[in-house]
């Protein structure tokens, strides 16, 4: 089943590159989970090598979920580009942004429904599933946790961010993400972290829903190198330079969602 021009609950945007691994049983997982509830899942190729196209094309052709609308779509390389593609082709009242692992599997999805069933059945605006809340269970080692804390000591100093973990899996109000999507043009790892920006410059506060790292991530390692660091501690300048003059981001639904 492909996807129509009607609007769905939930939009699940997925960026995959060199995914073929991974990304068929992802998808199956995320069409048994969201059955019944009028949902999409939008899979982003970009730039592979592999045959990661191929195999999202194929599983488009013979998609099976009857209310879960299967779209794969391709944007240039890189995770930013994926997410803005995939963002703009949503149709969902809220998007969740994941991983083609699915790396805290279904944590970021039921701390947000607990979120809503203490708040009278509504959804935050925004909601992160956060590595860096008390109650995640993570394990890193010792280097990648001394690496952690300085980037986050350095995403406050530069940006004044409050958000702990602004590159955990996001599930925010459709309008809102939609709205900022052409404001955030990092193409990389990037990308949610300036999302969150943007989101607190319009003093909304992203709430933190804690998560388990699943075994199968944490199997694979990062896929985040040396050389990305670099290039992130130096992007978040960017994010900085580029926003810190502008005007204030606008969402009309602001008043109506927080």
């Amino acid at each position: 089943m492909t996807g129509s021009t009607e609007a769905v609950g939930l939009s699940v945007v997925i960026p995959a590159h060199n995914s073929s691994a991974v990304i068929e049983n992802t998808a199956r997982r995320l069409m048994n989970r969201l059955s019944g509830g009028n949902a999409e899942i939008i899979v982003v190729e970009n730039g592979s090598t592999d045959n990661t196209f191929a195999l999202c094309t194929s599983m488009a052709k013979r998609w099976d979920g009857t209310d879960v609308a299967f779209t794969v779509l391709q944007s240039e390389k890189g995770l930013g580009n994926a997410l803005r593609v995939g963002v703009q082709a949503s149709r969902g009242a809220h998007v969740l942004l994941t991983a083609d692992d699915l790396p805290f599997g279904f944590d970021d999805l039921d701390g947000a429904d607990a979120l809503a069933s203490r708040n009278g059945g509504h959804f935050p605006a925004f909601v992160v599933g956060s590595k860096a809340h008390s109650e995640s269970s993570v394990e890193r080692g010792a280097l990648r946790g001394v690496l952690t804390w300085g980037f986050a000591s350095l995403r406050r100093i530069v940006l004044g961010m409050r958000t702990g973990d602004p590159q955990g899996t996001v599930l925010v109000d459709g309008d809102l993400i939609r709205g900022l999507a052409s404001d955030i043009v990092e193409p990389g790892f990037l990308f949610t972290t300036e999302l969150v920006y943007l989101v607190e410059k319009l003093d909304i506060r992203p709430q933190e829903v804690p998560v388990r790292l699943s075994e199968d991530h944490d199997s694979h390692g990062t896929r985040v190198s040396r050389a990305d660091v670099v290039s992130m501690g130096l992007g978040l300048f960017r994010i900085r330079k580029r926003h810190q003059h502008g005007a204030k981001p606008t969402w009309g639904s602001v008043s109506r969602s927080v």
